[in-house]
This record gives C-alpha cells, sequence and structure tokens, in this order.
C-alpha cells in the first residue's frame, strides 16, 4: 500500500507518516500513520530561519524533507517535536526532573503577569516578600519607554532589557504547568522583539537594548528558557520560528560585537556563545560558535587573571562571577562530551582564583563592598554555593573543604597571613573561626582606569567578633547621568574610604598603583605589611600595618613628597548601628583624642589617632553612608578626618591604634599613647625612606614597634 497525503476537514487533521519522510513525499513505502495539524501557508514562520539551521543534523530528516517540499509549517512543526523529544543534549545548568522555584522567584513570576517586570538591583516598593516591581504598562500594553519618576540611573535602562524575570516565569511553568506563566513570557518577548530589532553589524553604546551585557544575558537565559517552556501545548512552530531566528541573531550579534578590554564582559561573551555551540548543535554555525568560543575561553581562563589568580578587574563579586563562568561552561561540556575543546590544565588554571575568594571572605560567611562589590548579593548561601563549586574542581583541598562546609569536613587552614601581590590584597588574621580577627588591606595593583576599581589604595575592611567594623562605602551607582555619576563619585571619592587624601582631593585616573614594600614577622609576635602608593603628583602614601599579639593593630601612615606644604588628611570610617543609642561616639578632640569609638552592648572597637606635627592640625567629624546595593543606602558610618600640614621637605605622619574591648564601662581602664622614636632629638615630620621606629603604650604596657627596608 503507498503512502498518501489525506486531507480531513473539520474534527481530523492532515494525516502523514513518520517513519520515512523522503518516501512520503515521492510516493513510495508503506504506510506509517501520524496525525498532524492543520497546514498553514509558509509565510506564517519565519522563512529566514531554514538558512540558518543545519537540516543534516541526525534527528532533522523530517524537518529538511517537509522544506524541500515547501511544507515550511510542518518542517516547524517537526521541529517543535524534534527539541520536545531531544535527548542527546544535557543541560546542566537547570533541574527539569525534579524543578523548584524560590518564594522570590513565584512572586517575581506572579507579579510579571501584570507586566510588573523584575529589573535587578531596582524595585518599585517594599523588599522581602513585599517586594513590588515596576509597571511596564500603559493604557493595557507594555510600555518599554516606561522609567520610573526621577530614575536616572543608567544601570536601570541597561539592566531592564536584560529580561531576569523570565528565567522566574520559566521556572514557574516548570512546577505548576500553568500555561499563563509561558504565555506571558511570549507576549512579553515577542513585543519586545517586534519593539528592538536585532541590528545588523557593530551596535553603538547608545542602542542599549543591543549592547554588551544586554544580548549576553538573554542569550544565556534563552536556552535555559527553551527548555522551560517547550513541552506548553501552546508551544506553535510559528513562535519556535520566531524564537530560534531571534536566538540566531543574538549569537551573532554578541560575536559582532565583542568587547575586547579582557574584562567580565568580555569572558561572559565568549562564554555564551561556547554555551550556544554546546546546547544549540542545530544551528549550521554552531561548530563555529563552539570552536570560536572555546578557544578565547581556553586562552582566557589564564589572562583574565593575574598570576595571583584574581581577575583583572579587582573586584571580588566581578571575580567570583568569571570563575563561575568558566567552571560551568566546562561541567556543561562535560556532560556532553564535549571536554576536548579545552586545554588539559583548564581548571587548573582556577586554583588560586578559588583560594582567592576563600581568603578574602570574612569568618562569618560576608563580603565587604571592595571597589564595586555589592555585598547585598553575596549572602552566606550564595557564597558557600560557589565555594562548593571550588571543591567540586579541587576535591584534594582539604582546607577549601573545611571553609565551604563551615567545618564540617576537612582541615582548618593553619596560615593566619595570606597575600596577593599582583593585585594587592592583603589579609591578615588570627584564625578562622566567626569570633576571629581579620583584617583585609587593599592597596590595589596597575589599576589603569578599570571602571570597577575604586581609587582607594590603603584603605582596609576589619571584621572582628561577627561585626565588620569599617565597613566599605560601596558603589550606590554605575552612573550613566549627571545625577547618579555625582551619586557614584561621592561613594567612590578617596575620602570615604580608610586611607590618606591630599587637599581633599580624589586620588586621580593614572594614580592606583599600589607596592607592597615588605611582610615579615617582628618581635616573634606581630605581623607587619608595608605598603604604598604614589596617589597624587606630589604626594606618595606609605602605609604600614601591625597585627600585634593576633589582638590589636597599630598603623603607621606617612605622606611625603618634596618641595610642598600641601594638606594632608587620614580618613576613617567606624560602624555605627542605625540605632541611636548604639551610635560610635567620638573621643573628647580638646582633650587631643583624635578618634571613635563603637558602644553596642557588647563586642566593640575603639580608634585612636596621633599626628607627629601639629601645624594645620584639625580634626573634623561627620556621618557617612554604606551602600551595598545599587540605589540603596544601608547603613552609616561614624566618619573623622585628621589633618596636618605637611613639611615642605618631610612627610605628614600618623600613628593610629585600633583596639577591640567589649564592653563600654572598660573604656575608663583604657589608656593609649603614642609616639614617633625615630625623629627624637631632630626634625619632627622627617621622612625616613628605609623604615620607622615607633612606640605604643596601652595602659602601662609598652611597645617598640620598627622595621628597616
Amino acid at each position: 500500500m503507498k503512502k498518501l497525503f489525506y486531507c480531513f476537514i473539520g474534527a481530523f487533521a492532515l494525516i502523514s507518516c513518520s517513519d520515512n519522510t523522503e518516501k512520503l513525499l515521492d510516493g513510495s513505502g508503506d504506510i506509517n500513520w501520524e496525525i498532524l495539524p492543520e497546514d498553514k501557508p509558509n509565510e506564517v514562520v519565519k522563512q529566514d530561519l531554514f538558512d540558518k539551521l543545519n537540516l543534516d543534523y541526525p534527528g532533522l530528516e523530517k524537518v529538511k524533507a517537509y522544506h524541500e517540499a515547501g511544507k515550511d509549517y510542518y518542517a516547524c512543526y517537526e521541529l517543535l517535536e524534534y527539541y520536545r523529544n531531544r535527548s542527546n543534549i544535557v543541560n546542566t545548568r537547570i533541574n527539569l526532573i525534579n524543578p523548584s522555584i524560590t518564594a522570590t522567584d513565584q512572586r517575581i513570576a506572579d507579579q510579571a503577569l501584570e507586566h510588573r517586570f523584575y529589573i535587578r538591583n531596582f524595585q518599585e516598593s517594599g523588599t522581602g516578600e513585599n517586594a513590588v516591581y515596576y509597571l511596564f504598562e500603559k493604557d493595557g500594553k507594555i510600555d518599554w519607554s516606561y522609567a520610573p519618576e526621577g530614575m536616572d540611573y543608567q544601570e536601570f535602562f541597561s539592566q531592564k532589557h536584560r529580561h531576569q524575570w523570565f528565567p522566574a516565569l520559566g521556572k514557574a511553568y516548570r512546577v505548576t504547568k500553568d500555561e499563563k506563566y509561558f504565555e506571558s513570557w511570549k507576549e512579553t518577548y515577542l513585543d519586545w522583539l517586534k519593539t528592538y530589532p536585532c541590528p545588523e553589524g557593530k551596535v553603538s553604546k547608545e542602542q542599549v537594548e543591543w549592547y554588551g551585557l544586554q544580548p549576553t544575558e538573554r542569550l544565556d537565559d534563552q536556552m535555559n528558557l527553551l527548555q522551560y517552556f517547550i513541552q506548553s501545548v501552546n508551544f506553535t512552530p510559528e513562535f519556535l520560528s520566531e524564537f530560534l531566528l531571534a536566538f540566531s541573531d543574538h549569537v551573532e550579534c554578541v560575536r559582532n560585537n565583542y568587547f575586547t578590554d579582557g574584562g567580565n564582559i568580555e569572558a561572559a561573551m565568549y562564554r555564551v556563545v561556547t554555551t550556544a555551540g554546546i546546547l544549540m548543535p542545530e544551528f549550521k554555525n554552531a561548530s563555529e560558535w563552539l570552536t570560536e568560543g572555546s578557544t578565547v575561553m581556553g586562552q582566557q581562563v589564564k589572562d583574565q587573571f593575574l598570576n595571583d589568580g584574581v581577575q583583572n578587574e579587582l573586584d571580588p563579586s566581578y571575580h567570583i562571577g568569571v570563575v563561575d563562568g568558566f567552571y560551568s561552561t566546562y561541567q556543561l561540556a562535560s556532560q556532553n562530551n564535549k571536554l576536548s575543546i579545552f586545554p588539559e590544565n583548564y581548571i587548573e588554571q582556577l586554583k588560586n582564583s578559588a583560594r582567592f575568594v576563600m581568603d578574602i571572605i570574612y569568618p562569618n560567611y560576608t563580603l565587604d563592598n571592595f571597589n564595586d562589590t555589592r555585598s547585598v548579593s553575596w549572602t552566606k548561601s550564595v557564597l558557600t554555593k560557589n565555594l562548593k563549586k571550588y571543591v567540586e574542581m579541587f576535591p584534594e583541598d582539604a582546607e577549601l573543604l573545611w571553609f565551604a562546609y563551615e567545618g564540617k569536613s576537612g582541615t582548618k587552614p593553619s596560615y593566619n597571613f595570606k597575600m596577593y601581590d599582583d593585585a594587592g590584597y592583603y589579609i591578615l588574621r588570627n584564625g578562622w573561626d566567626k569570633s576571629s580577627t581579620m583584617m583585609v588591606l587593599k592597596n590595589n595593583k596597575n589599576v589603569n582606569n578599570k571602571w570597577h576599581c575604586q581609587p582607594d589604595n590603603g584603605t582596609f575592611g576589619l571584621y572582628h567578633n561577627e561585626r565588620n567594623f569599617f565597613p566599605d562605602a560601596g558603589v550606590f551607582s554605575y552612573g550613566g547621568t549627571s545625577e547618579s555619576n555625582a551619586e557614584r563619585a561621592q561613594y567612590l571619592a578617596t575620602k570615604n574610604h580608610n586611607t590618606m587624601t591630599c587637599n581633599g582631593k580624589t586620588i586621580a585616573n593614572g594614580f592606583m598603583n599600589g607596592g607592597m614594600l615588605k611582610n615579615e614577622v617582628v618581635n616573634g609576635n606581630t605581623q607587619l605589611i608595608v605598603v604604598e602608593n604614589k596617589s597624587y603628583q606630589n604626594l606618595t602614601h606609605r602605609r604600614s600595618v601591625f597585627f600585634v599579639e593576633n589582638k590589636f593593630f597599630v598603623l603607621v601612615d606617612e605622606g611625603y613628597g618634596n618641595g610642598n606644604s600641601d594638606k594632608v588628611e587620614l580618613n576613617f570610617h567606624l560602624l555605627s548601628d542605625a540605632d541611636a543609642t548604639k551610635k560610635s561616639k567620638y573621643l573628647n578632640k580638646e582633650n587631643r583624642e583624635y578618634g571613635a569609638y563603637t558602644t553596642f552592648d557588647s563586642n566593640n572597637m575603639i580608634i585612636r589617632t596621633f599626628a607627629e606635627t601639629n601645624d594645620g592640625l584639625a580634626f573634623n567629624s561627620s556621618e557617612t553612608t554604606v551602600s551595598n546595593a545599587i540605589g540603596e543606602v544601608n547603613g552609616v558610618r561614624a566618619s573623622y578626618q585628621l589633618s596636618i600640614t605637611k613639611p615642605a621637605d618631610g612627610a605628614a605622619r600618623f600613628i593610629t591604634i585600633i583596639y577591640p574591648f567589649d564592653k563600654v564601662d572598660e573604656l575608663s581602664k583604657l589608656t593609649f599613647d603614642a609616639s614617633f622614636k625615630d625623629n627624637e632629638g631632630g626634625t619632627a615630620g622627617a621622612f625616613h625612606a628605609d623604615g620607622v621606629d615607633v612606640m605604643v603604650k596601652i595602659n602601662d604596657k609598652e611597645y617598640n614597634l620598627k622595621y628597616k627596608l
């Protein structure tokens, strides 16, 4: 019996075989019946799609046969069936077998049904379970031009084109099978594609919707969204053709607009192109995508990082993201038998990078706001999730295992000093438990105008017994308009960090190139680190940090440069609780007790600063804010600035004691004094290039602290 097409009007659809479509079309072979939907004109599907597909790819035989027979609607129907049943490609990034959704993602998905779209780092009102996202709607239709009144952050306008609520819709659909989540995604995506068609070739920064991370993040999510939604009964051949053509356009847009600055965006671009080559091999260019992306990734796994393992933008948050991108792509390649695309030593290149994350996290699993890190995003669960991935990479590392699993397995690290000297991060601690003390000294090198690296060399963060006593100011804004640029400038200003300034100015571009002069253990029980940075044309800041008896810190700050008598300021910012009864308090400046202290019920810190000379001496106290997320103020700090006029041929020199104590009533029993010994009998303010010699006295105990270079 020969194969024939029968057209049944009404209740029956067109019937054809599924066994050998080529024989079906030439009238030969046995009948093997399959019910197909009613045929539609070719124009209902995107014709350009078939130029993008490799119709000879295994599994696409029916697609090719229908296309060659001029039946493109059926070709897309068979392509839809192919993707619904595809089993030879493994997406390790999502869980389709036991899908789950968090309360936050469910809330994002439900509000998206009403055109209230989640924009990362921004929300209309509320927090947590009460968060309300932005309403992109006008006259019942999506309004992509919408911006909240007064919104002038460029980051908002960039982030909205990354469609960050789409993954939540996908998870909600996969968990509930409720078609409303699919319909919301389809409606919104098609409307966006119609509003912002893909440009050809190079795009300018002004074409924000197709620039940089915008198409990169959308493309990355699309590969997951296809699998989340593919089983929907409302996923039509027409929509599949729209989706796949847009997917191809996204890949080529990213390829045409690779960043070449060696930063995290460039890494993300090549990673997503590699991922497209692995997960979507049905496209003609898939092999090219895979080769191009993985070749650069194989090189960038080295080039993205300095020799000490720190990502070259020197920002801990972007560092973690880049490491995750390299590893997740490796996992994906492994599960799809593509590991040959990477060098044999690919994973080993990430060893120091993983250790850096472990070393810079505080013992209570928090991260400071160094550079553009927004600490609100780096919760304990997020950090430990990344640490456990590092254990997967390096299962033989017992110390990494201990830290990732909070001491439940492995071996506690035994070292208390660690430096990442190529990047300019130095960590001093007295242990790894939550009650320990830990300082991160930041003196970044070779910054060369890196956007995410703030001009604050010499600053530090100080953790003690589950409290960060000197939190970094944060970022608040990525800028983009005059107002938000001003806010960005405010938070990154050098004076808003725990370091030295000259005439109140921020360290200019080209003057962030720190150096480490010495590190050693002195007196058998004191860790010393000496760093410096030429922060201004006529002033170099040298900071010597003594961690005395693993208990308290002494900072010796010297601002030197010949022939000028500039005003030199030393700035400190001490944690202050929002509760007015627990705010930090300033010392009595009339008695020259320059400093501040906290007044918590327990676990407190006092800071005292002494200047060697008195010319132009001034003490100014204020309150500054902390921003742990874009557009948010999350805390306040008791800030003070002690300034003097630098001797023309000498140095502005200060000694600062940072001392932990428990309860406020203990302060009456504490006395502090400090002086420079290397200028006794000489000229106060003279600079000694080969080292320092200071005396610090706490109560009745004297500490002689000195070094020679």
